[in-house]
């Protein structure tokens, strides 16, 4: 049985975003993408200002949701590497007890760490995520402010605390994604442990690098496909989905006709113009704004997929136009992502073909020499010499930017987020879109309660009804007016009291760490030393004050005194020195010490006359050092260990065997860290809400990069599922795709549009078992193989061993199939004198189901004309000959061949028995 739930991004549904879904087979419990929502939902400010009755974020059901069925979940599948898709993995796994095996491709993992981290590091630095102790800390800070007198010019700051939002730490956010297991396209794996018998498949989705497709097989359920987000459209970078062959023609075969498939409808009902004309468009604005009007232009981006296919154009553009404004990306993280995609040109399609990589890896220069002769911008980006992006240049802040160029310098911008709802295009918007003449070109729709999806809605709403975003035209930009209110997070350096309590408090902290650090050293030591046994009961004050006396008498003329009065008192020796600055102190002070430390006294007095030896007050003086047995700490198990003692010593160790690369780099990132540190200045977040002047130009050109409603409806019925379930959807676009479904005869009419937390059963509850097969059974056997399965008729006897936990199937005996067929004896009559027992005969199985145009392709494989010449006929053969065979599909599982007997006839049925499995039974 089939169990699916939506979390998130259901059907009929205004909030499309974030995707995440429960997917149970059986007993195996699956969560499919584990996206995040925008944390900072606010209404439109081009809307009049509403009384907010409900203050409940929409994310929170959600999160409320996943947090409730993370620990009981049993394998998690990631298909994109973007927040909508796996942006709350991180909190999931590291707070939520979301540790099951997660499986994805190789670039999803790493964009999507690039993604999280960005948009996790943006978000910490406006608002404070901090723990509890940090939270505490600035709620004792702000009561101690207002203790003091305020100063009339000064204005309170308002508290900008985001507590209950479910922000990872950058550390986190790492752990998270390397615990993620990578898959290559088109590679199975067999599932182990509770999800036995489950298969997952990757296969290409396009849309983004490594974006996926899954197939999942179960030997109780069948095939179940999850396709969202696809794009069978060939880009700059990226290859089309393997879903439809774009040369052949038809549906990828191994996705063809599945039990369910689980796909998206957002953008049934949309016609987006041709990828030539978008481009055209975009550029077009691009170069009139920069060469003619002297402007700049602000173009929200992502931060690690969608990004990548406007840089290869910008490039292109760039090389192919000698243009000189500098093309400047605001990103924290742009150069490690442009690195990680440097390493993948595998994955790499479009005009970035692997083909221009050398077969080791580097670039082939006498190529490359070649494109940069060639006049065609478009091929001088050809391989991995469009990832070098020469005009390119990566700024970290807004500030930083405005350091290297003015305000009033022609520039494109790219900025993250895409969603403007904080970080860095949210902070350039504030002065870029007052200035006349600027232009803000927007390549996404943004999520509901974004500024960005805000933006589009005033400009969709300014087009006539013919240009409108959907309607496969583009529109023309739109010129801002007005002024807008915007809520302003950011962090801001502390200055007079409060610099001083925090200066305060830093110091305090510091102590107590340095006295805390002190006191588990020393613990430590004692803890080595074996020192200050509590476990054992003869330990006691009258024990230590008697050893002390023995220290005394042991130690006599030295007269070192261990007593706290005997501490500050300086006793001499002969030769009037001190006994703390004695020659014969100098080198053994610290020994001595230890020795005390440690319990191994100096027994015996020998400067005296009663000593063994009676010339020794006359010759030189030497220390006997006894051995006394260390005291052992023991429990009810024997002695103790002390597992941090070798954990250090293991650490040691390791260290030593570090090569001295690897010893410098730690080096440098420590010297890094502490850079960072020292640079930090004590800070605080604050919020305040700005007017802004609206003067700027706004236009939407569509480059996400997903099908329309016109592939989407003819790639669905060509894939033809038994089941489908919609999802990420509006109420207009599930109904237009179900309406287009409806209307084809041959589509199925069990599809599924459920609503949030809403869930759809599909079969019936099917229980499996785990049975091992003797070899003296599986000798006999007679397998057939259909698509990942082997096939056999079965029939023994179940055996259980005490070796083994799983019950063992073996061939029934003799005697046991005697005991279980019944006699049939002869009578004295005539007529049964001569007869025998009846013998049945073998029935034969053949299990699969004849796709027509698959027998087409292996008939004309071996040199078998084959030709469709109706619904649901073949003809094979010249048609007309009295050879010639006719294969017709009657109903479900029923088939029809008709032809004369010949060598067509047989090799047409031998062909169709090859596309299934075909299983005898006694």
């Amino acid at each position: 049985m089939i169990t699916f739930t939506p979390l998130s991004g259901a059907a009929r549904e205004s909030r499309t975003t974030p995707l995440c879904y429960i997917l149970q087979i059986d007993d195996v419990k699956i969560l499919i993408d584990c996206g995040s929502p925008d944390w900072s939902p606010e209404p439109s400010p081009f809307e009049p200002v509403q009384e907010i009755v409900d203050e409940t974020p929409p994310w929170k059901e959600y999160c409320e949701a996943l947090q409730n069925v993370a620990p009981s979940i049993d394998l998690v599948l990631v298909s994109h590497g973007d927040l909508a898709h796996c942006g709350l993995y991180p909190w999931a796994y590291s707070k939520w007890g979301l540790r099951a095996p997660a499986y994805t491709t190789l670039p999803v993992q790493a964009m999507g760490r690039i993604a999280v981290t960005e948009d996790v590091e943006g978000l910490r630095d406006e608002r404070d995520f901090g723990d509890e102790e940090d939270m505490e800390q600035e709620d004792t800070l702000q009561e101690e402010k207002t203790d003091e007198e305020p100063m009339e010019s000064e204005e309170p700051p308002v508290k900008n605390s985001a507590r209950g939002q479910y922000i990872p730490t950058v550390i986190e956010v790492q752990d998270a994604f390397d615990a993620m297991n990578t898959l290559r396209y088109s590679q199975p794996t067999h599932l182990q442990g509770k999800c036995q018998g489950l298969t997952i498949t990757p296969f290409n989705a396009g849309h983004t690098l490594g974006g996926t497709i899954w197939k999942i097989r179960s030997p109780s359920s069948g095939t179940i496909v999850y396709a969202v987000n696809v794009n069978h459209m060939r880009e700059r970078h990226l290859d089309g989905t393997v879903l439809i062959r774009q040369s052949a023609g038809g549906i990828f075969e191994p996705l063809a006709r599945p039990d369910l498939l689980i796909t998206d409808a957002d953008r049934a009902p949309v016609i987006t113009s041709r990828r030539k004309v978008r481009d055209a468009a975009l550029i077009d604005t691009i170069t009139t704004t920069l060469s003619e009007n002297r402007s700049s232009i602000l173009l929200p981006c992502d931060a690690s997929t969608r990004i990548l296919e406007l840089l290869v154009l910008l490039d292109q553009h760039w090389n192919y136009s000698r243009l000189r404004y500098p093309i400047c990306l605001l990103s924290r993280t742009g150069r490690e992502m442009l690195t990680f995609v440097r390493s993948m040109m595998e994955w790499l399609g479009g005009t970035i073909s692997k083909e221009d990589v050398g077969e080791d890896g580097t670039n082939n220069r006498k190529n490359a020499s070649k494109r940069k002769r060639d006049d065609d911008g478009e091929e001088d980006a050809l391989g991995a010499f469009a990832l070098r992006f020469q005009h390119l240049e990566f700024f970290n802040s807004p500030q930083a930017l405005l350091q290297t160029y003015s305000s009033k310098d022609p520039k494109l911008i790219l900025a993250v987020p895409a969603s403007l709802s904080h970080g860095p295009s949210r902070n350039l918007f504030q002065d870029f879109a007052a200035i006349s003449d600027n232009v803000i070109l927007l390549t996404s729709r943004g999520d509901e309660g974004t500024l960005s999806r805000a933006l589009f809605d005033k400009w969709n709403g300014s087009q006539r009804p013919e240009d409108k975003w959907d309607q496969g035209k583009i529109g023309r930009n739109v010129m801002m007016e007005g002024s807008i209110k915007l809520k302003m997070h950011k962090k801001v350096p502390l200055s007079g009291v409060e610099l001083e309590i925090y200066q305060q408090r830093e110091k305090e902290k510091k102590e107590k760490e340095v006295a805390h650090q002190a006191a588990l050293l020393r613990t430590q030591r004692l803890l080595e030393a074996d020192e200050g046994d509590t476990d054992s009961d003869s330990d006691s004050d009258d024990t230590d004050a008697e050893e002390e006396d023995e220290v005394r008498n042991a130690l006599g003329g030295d007269l070192m005194d261990t007593s706290e009065e005997g501490v500050g008192n300086k006793k001499k020796r002969k030769g009037g020195k001190d006994l703390e600055t004695a020659d014969w102190l100098d080198g053994d002070e610290g020994l001595t010490k230890q020795m005390l430390s440690f319990d191994i006294y100096l027994k015996g007095n020998v400067a005296k006359s009663t000593s063994f030896f009676k010339n020794a007050s006359q010759g030189p003086r030497f220390r006997m050092f006894p051995y006394v047995e260390k005291r052992r700490r023991v429990d009810d198990y024997g002695e103790t260990i002390d597992v941090g003692m070798w954990l250090r010593k293991g650490k040691a160790l390791e260290e030593e065997a570090e090569s001295e690369e690897m010893k410098d780099l730690k080096k440098k990132a420590a010297e890094e860290e502490a850079k960072k540190a020292i640079n930090e200045v004590p800070s605080k977040f604050i919020s305040n809400e700005v007017e802004i002047q609206l003067a700027c130009r706004l236009l939407f050109i569509d480059m996400e990069g997903l099908n329309d409603g016109r592939a989407v409806k003819t790639i669905i019925p060509q894939v033809n599922p038994r089941k489908m379930i919609l999802v990420q959807a509006r109420p207009e676009a599930t109904d237009s795709l179900i309406d287009a479904c409806s209307n084809i005869r041959s589509m199925t009419k069990g599809i599924f549009a459920p609503g949030v937390g809403e869930t759809i059963q599909i079969g019936q509850q099917t229980s499996s078992f785990s049975l091992n097969i003797s070899d003296e059974l599986l000798a006999s056997l007679h397998i057939s193989k259909f698509e990942d399965n082997e096939i056999s008729y079965v029939r023994g006897r179940v055996t259980t061993h005490a070796t083994s936990t799983i019950p063992t199937l073996e061939p029934i005996s003799t005697v046991a199939l005697k005991a279980t067929t019944p006699n049939v004896l002869p009578t004295l009559g005539e007529r049964s004198l001569a007869s025998r027992p009846p013998v049945p005969l073998p029935n034969s199985t053949m299990i699969g189901e004849l796709r027509l145009t698959a027998l087409k392709s292996r008939l004309v494989k071996i040199g078998l004309k084959a030709d469709l010449i109706g619904e649901g006929v073949l003809m094979c053969g010249t048609e007309g000959s009295e050879h010639s065979v006719a294969v017709r599909k009657l109903a479900k599982g029923k088939l029809e061949l008709e032809g004369n007997v010949s060598d067509v006839y047989y090799t047409v049925r031998q062909e169709i028995y090859n596309l299934h499995a075909l299983v005898a039974a006694v």
